[in-house]
Parts: C-alpha cells; sequence; structure tokens
C-alpha cells in the first residue's frame, strides 16, 4: 500500500466516523474532550484527584460513543479515563423537538 493510498483510506475513515458522529449526537447529552480522545456520553462524572502532589482527572462516561476511526465498536456501555491534561465537558443542547427537513408544511 503506497502513502498516497494510506491518506485516502484515512481520509475515508475519517469522513465515516464524521457521518457516524452526525447521525448519532442527538441520542447523547454530553461532549467530552480529553487529551486523547473525543467522547459522547448521557452520563458524565469528572473527579480531580490529587496524590503526591499530582493533581490528575478522572473521568467516567456511561452509555457513551467514542471518537476512534481505528476502534472496531465505538459503542461502549461505560469508560472510564484517567488525564493529567485538561478535560473539557459541555453539556448538548437538546431542541425540544426536532421536524425533519422534509415534514411536508408549508409551500
Amino acid at each position: 500500500m503506497s502513502a498516497e493510498d494510506l491518506e485516502k483510506y484515512e481520509t475515508e475513515m475519517e469522513l465515516q466516523l464524521y457521518r457516524e458522529y452526525r447521525d448519532i449526537v442527538r441520542q447523547f447529552s454530553y461532549v467530552v474532550e480529553t487529551e486523547r480522545r473525543f467522547y459522547l456520553a448521557n452520563q458524565v462524572d469528572l473527579h480531580v484527584r490529587n496524590s503526591d502532589g499530582e493533581v490528575y482527572f478522572e473521568v467516567e462516561m456511561h452509555d457513551a460513543w467514542v471518537w476512534d476511526m481505528y476502534r472496531p465498536a465505538r459503542f461502549v456501555k461505560n469508560v472510564r479515563v484517567m488525564t493529567f491534561k485538561d478535560v473539557n465537558v459541555e453539556e448538548l443542547e437538546k431542541p425540544d423537538i426536532s421536524l425533519p427537513d422534509d415534514a411536508g408544511f408549508g409551500g
């Protein structure tokens, strides 16, 4: 496999991953970003830990999806991540109602 073939494969995998993300993001309540991964989850518990003067973060997620194109199963029941870098947790806004683009209303 040439370098060009590998790059094309990775580009196609990233596009496929983005499409999957776009299709499922509304099923989740939180976005979690760590130094190594990006997650969607419905429950997140963030704990700041201190051990021998070193501060680290422990993130527990339940009912999650992992942004990783090399992972065969991206949906996971429980995830526990420990990191020394910052963790970003955002709650997703959930609209009360969502109509399909082709709802058949109006002209």
